[in-house]
């Protein structure tokens, strides 16, 4: 299989997996979902899961089972991104061409721990 290929296969399968994540209905924390939907379905390269999955699949064909711990993976990387983009940190305002600036400082901060909290 063509590494281009097996690699956007991957990015799919993990998207796919962090929507399931996504909490979209009517409630009182909706705009913090927003925010936190707004953070992690992005144009990110998703290597860190990719890479738990591919290896994962060195050893075992039914690589499935490594979904949960690669979309983890995930969520604490984000986590990191939007503490380092906090004011307190770097301050930065774009991170894949997007204003991380939408949301307050409070937001931004709930919405990282949040994502550590995930079921």
């Amino acid at each position: 299989m063509d590494f281009k290929k097996e690699l956007n296969e991957y990015v799919d399968i993990v998207n796919s997996e962090l929507e399931k994540y996504l909490i979209r209905e009517d409630c009182p924390e909706k705009k913090l979902n927003e925010s936190m939907e707004y953070s992690l379905i992005s144009s990110a390269k998703r290597l860190r899961p990719i890479l738990m999955i591919s290896s994962y699949k060195l050893f075992k064909e039914d690589y499935s089972k490594v979904f949960p711990f690669a979309i983890a993976m995930e969520m604490i990387h984000n986590f990191s991104l939007i503490h380092d983009d906090l004011p307190s940190i770097d301050n930065d305002n774009l991170r894949h061409r997007k204003t991380y600036k939408s949301y307050s400082i409070w937001r931004s901060n709930c919405t990282s721990c949040r994502r550590c909290t995930f079921k």
